[in-house]
């Protein structure tokens, strides 16, 4: 078998599989392998790599605040959370169905960590994600609103499968801040055309 043109032929293509490859070849057991059983183990983990980089990609853009996971998660701890209820969160279909989901507590519950686990898990799920803590947004609004890119700011916001909005309730919103969070909400709610799906953010931090 010509293995090392063949290693340099996946590396020229990008294929993540190169190593695989390599790996394989490298074990006597796997030479007893049929061909259809080496290409069942190599394109699996072509899939899982790329399935790491698009997550790692999505995470990397989504800037959460907390590296948290549904997984991690303390159900224990004395703060309300049902069980079975977030775990259906967790699964999603409020995200595909364009729900907004309003996660309401009092200071120090870990309502921003909650969040950010469940931000996380859309990551993985190769949902695009962007988290932003409410009073950092309202002043990065205020520059396009001056030099005429704030619907293009709002619409790139809107585009996003879960739009994570933090800190929200601390402290008492000014007109300006009430009327830059009802566009942010209303464009991402705003039907858009025929072709593009609705979006809708989900919000957290009230109290």
């Amino acid at each position: 078998m010509l293995t090392n043109p063949t290693i340099d032929m996946l590396r020229e293509l990008g294929l993540g599989m190169a190593s695989a490859y390599h790996e394989l070849e490298a074990q006597a057991e796997a030479r007893q392998l049929e061909h259809g059983e080496w290409l069942t183990i190599l394109l699996e983990r072509e899939t899982t790599a790329r399935r790491q980089k698009r997550f790692e990609a999505r995470a990397r853009a989504a800037r959460l605040r907390h590296d948290a996971q549904v997984e991690k998660i303390d159900f224990r701890a004395a703060r309300g959370l049902d069980r079975n209820l977030f775990l259906k969160l967790a699964g999603r279909d409020w995200i595909r169905q364009h729900h907004g989901l309003p996660l309401i507590g009092p200071a120090g519950v870990g309502k921003s960590w909650l969040d950010c686990a469940l931000g996380h898990k859309a990551c993985r799920e190769d949902f695009s994600v962007a988290y932003h803590r409410l009073p950092r947004l309202f002043a990065t609004l205020a520059l396009p609103r001056g030099d005429g890119r704030y619907p293009k700011v709002l619409k790139a916001l809107a585009r996003t499968d879960l739009l994570i909005l933090d800190d929200w309730g601390p402290e008492k919103l000014n007109d300006e801040q009430r009327r830059d969070l009802l566009e942010i909400i209303e464009t991402a709610t705003r039907s858009d055309p025929p072709s593009s799906p609705v979006r809708c953010p989900s919000i957290t931090g009230m109290t």
